[in-house]
């Protein structure tokens, strides 16, 4: 099959495609067609080397966590799935070897979900890690209709879902942005600020008395999230492990395929809206990396391995 590979840590230059065995199907796995993989700024943090002191690599590595498609074949003791399933997963393994940016992956049927008749591979694919990584941060915060909550980072990939999950729960929303982004926060309900210098004042203009919870996505926000937060308000962040130190949580996604499909049928109801920047073919991995490192997207970045 074809693949995007690496055979060292380093940048986009360093991707090829390659043809590589098509995985084993072993017990409890899923074989997935792939038609759709998203692009996450993990995904070229990983290829760089940035998470080897915690997860082992195996080279030629394949990049790529996110993916929706349809089912190829199950392994022995699998009957939660059949072939020609339509199927999304956040893929994250034990191992960096065997990733989504190929025409096929092998994946634990735990970590696999199936795909609503009316919710598109597009969308599918662009949720995983970032619907999976928003449900955990409000869930973590405990987050009800009577809070306030502060998201740093709204309109990115993580904090625009999570906007949209803490609004269905009835709480009330202030997000940072830049200012080409206010009104898209202001359509799902969200109150933007403008970031960096004077945040603070702002936020407090807004919620005079502080906010009850803040969402950190984006890190280095330590000390305004402090600032702005209530007497016994919780905080968490995906990007600054030393919130532990300031008695907030540091919060990792997990492959969950059971709230995976919860978050897909959000999106079938119209409750969640997953926006898709692009789509790239899979000989354009190096591009697709390229543009998010640079920051630019308004939306998902897509890899469409059947190009």
């Amino acid at each position: 099959m074809r693949a995007m590979t690496y055979s060292q840590y380093g940048g986009p230059s360093i991707l090829q495609l390659s043809d590589v065995p098509q995985p084993k199907v072993g017990p409890g796995t899923v074989l997935i067609r792939v038609e759709r993989a998203s692009v996450n700024p993990v995904d070229w943090k990983v290829m760089g080397g940035g998470l080897d002191p915690l997860i082992d690599a195996v080279f030629p590595a394949i990049p790529g966590w996110d993916v929706a498609g349809v089912v190829e074949a199950v392994g022995p003791d699998t009957p939660e799935f059949a072939p020609g399933d339509r199927v999304a997963s956040y893929g994250r393994k034990d191992i960096i070897h065997g990733g989504t940016f190929a025409e096929y992956v092998m994946l634990p049927a735990p970590s696999v979900a199936a795909i609503p008749d009316d919710v598109g591979f597009d969308a599918a694919a662009g949720l995983p890690l970032t619907g999976l990584t928003a449900l955990r941060s409000l869930d973590t915060l405990e987050l009800t209709g009577e809070d306030t909550l502060l998201i740093h980072a709204a309109s990115g990939g993580v904090g625009y879902l999570a906007a949209q999950l803490a609004r269905e729960r009835g709480a009330t929303v202030i997000g940072t942005a830049s200012a080409h982004n206010h009104e898209t926060l202001r359509v799902i309900g969200v109150t933007p600020v403008a970031y960096g210098d004077g945040l603070v004042e702002r936020v407090r203009e807004l919620a005079p008395d502080g906010v009850s919870a803040v969402a950190d996505f984006v890190g280095g926000v330590r000390e305004e999230t402090l600032a702005v937060l209530t007497d016994g308000g919780r905080h968490i962040s995906i990007a600054d492990p030393t919130v532990e130190e300031a008695g907030g949580r540091w919060v990792w996604v997990r492959p969950e395929g059971a709230r995976l499909r919860t978050l897909l049928e959000k999106v079938a109801g119209g409750i969640l809206h997953v926006d898709v920047d692009r789509t790239f073919p899979l000989a354009e991995v190096a591009t697709a990396f390229e543009a998010s490192m640079e920051g630019s997207p308004s939306g998902k970045l897509l890899i469409d391995p059947t190009r």
